[in-house]
């Protein structure tokens, strides 16, 4: 999901041009329908590409999209394999998100940051401790006001609208005729 958007980003992109149909599109009604499921907790929000999508698009606002994108750079980062690849993976997030020059920085705490040096043995978990640092951010910070925006609470309107439709009832009263025979 995100490999696209990593090599937009090499390539000197903002990521508010990240198209969002890099975002796979995702049904977000799964067991829980989306909103529902995304204010359970943000891990599940991060799960569900549109609850991606949509949580983006508020950080956008607030100037502070830079975390969901350094948090997801990280998240792909840790599912590479071969050694340059990883080399290449940290140097773009370093140079992206964690250099004093970096065009989409992340506001970790100053020790925390990583000396460039550490890119020469890069390693699966060299990012966790900030990646946490970022995670724990959104979580008690933008992700709460999140749930509280116009924009969640509209979705979670529309949806709900969706689901109580006739439309829906009826399906509804479909399916349990067929599996209740």
């Amino acid at each position: 999901m995100f490999n696209r958007a990593v090599s937009r980003l090499s390539r000197k992109r903002p990521p508010s041009e990240i198209n969002e149909n890099d975002s796979k599109p995702g049904s977000s009604h799964q067991s829980l329908n989306g909103t529902t499921r995304w204010a359970t907790s943000l891990e599940n929000l991060l799960e569900d590409p549109e609850g991606i999508k949509r949580f983006r698009e508020f950080l956008k606002k607030e100037f502070s999209e830079e975390n969901v994108l350094f948090w997801l750079a990280c998240e792909e980062f840790k599912k590479t394999q071969d050694k340059n690849q990883m080399q290449k993976k940290a140097n773009e997030i370093y140079m992206t998100f964690l250099s004093s020059k970096a065009s989409f920085q992340v506001n970790v705490e100053g020790q925390s940051r990583l000396d460039e040096s550490i890119l020469e043995e890069p390693h699966i978990l060299m990012f966790q401790k900030l990646q946490d640092q970022i995670f724990n951010l959104m979580k008690y910070d933008s992700y709460s006001r999140f749930l509280k925006s116009d924009m969640f609470l509209k979705l979670k309107q529309t949806e709900e609208q969706e689901d109580n439709s006739p439309d829906a009832q009826t399906a509804a009263k479909r399916a349990s005729r067929i599996y209740n025979t």
